[in-house]
């Protein structure tokens, strides 16, 4: 039960929601999205938000800034929340303004101030659970797709509600949260991703 808790803190880590994201849109949109536009946002997306914030991670860990991959402390969570925020809006200006998709932008939008929120909640003394936050962002976020398009998700967002479940047990598990950091952390995640609709849907 350990190995399998783990292994789901690592398959659903923060890092890899913004491009799971990404591939969901370009897989449920029903819109010709040429090659060169797909290849445009997915690769930069990628690099930007899983390898250089791995190679800043073992950065941080190398001078001793950061000492797990799952930053426990909330002292440790500031500094990778203040790379994410800058590397979002680096792709909120330079990535997909270059290639627009407006759904993808608004995801970034809800990413950016889901990773702006929790920042604030850590100064408070708060500190929310990144995993829930990014797993419910993804979770409204295909939502918003289904009823956008009216696209049929059913399983996706049967097997991305199981994921959630999957994510709490294991946060919990592990002791990284405690149950009120778990529920703030999917609420951050859902409203972040639920109040972009409007500009966009």
């Amino acid at each position: 039960m350990k190995l399998i808790l783990r292994t789901v803190s690592y398959l659903f880590h923060p890092l890899l929601i913004p491009i799971a994201g990404t591939l969901a849109y370009f897989r449920i949109t029903p819109k010709y999205s040429p090659l060169a536009v797909q290849s445009g946002n997915v690769l930069p997306i990628f690099i930007l938000t899983v390898i250089i914030p791995i190679i800043f991670y073992l950065i941080l860990n190398n001078i001793g800034l950061v000492k797990s991959v799952f930053v426990p402390n909330a002292r440790e969570r500031r500094f990778p929340l203040y790379i994410n925020i800058l590397l979002f809006l680096m792709i909120l200006y330079k990535v997909i303004p270059n290639n627009y998709t407006i759904e993808l932008f608004y995801f970034f939008v809800g990413l950016t101030s889901a990773a702006i929120a929790s920042l604030v909640l850590l100064f408070l003394n708060f500190k929310s659970s990144l995993h829930m936050t990014g797993i419910a962002s993804l979770f409204m976020y295909l939502v918003c797709l289904s009823v956008h398009f009216e696209t049929n998700i059913t399983i996706a967002l049967s097997l991305t509600m199981l994921a959630i479940g999957l994510v709490a047990t294991s946060r919990l598990y592990a002791r990284a949260h405690n149950g009120p950091e778990i529920v703030v952390g999917l609420v951050i995640g859902l409203f972040s991703q639920l109040l972009t609709i409007k500009f966009w849907m």
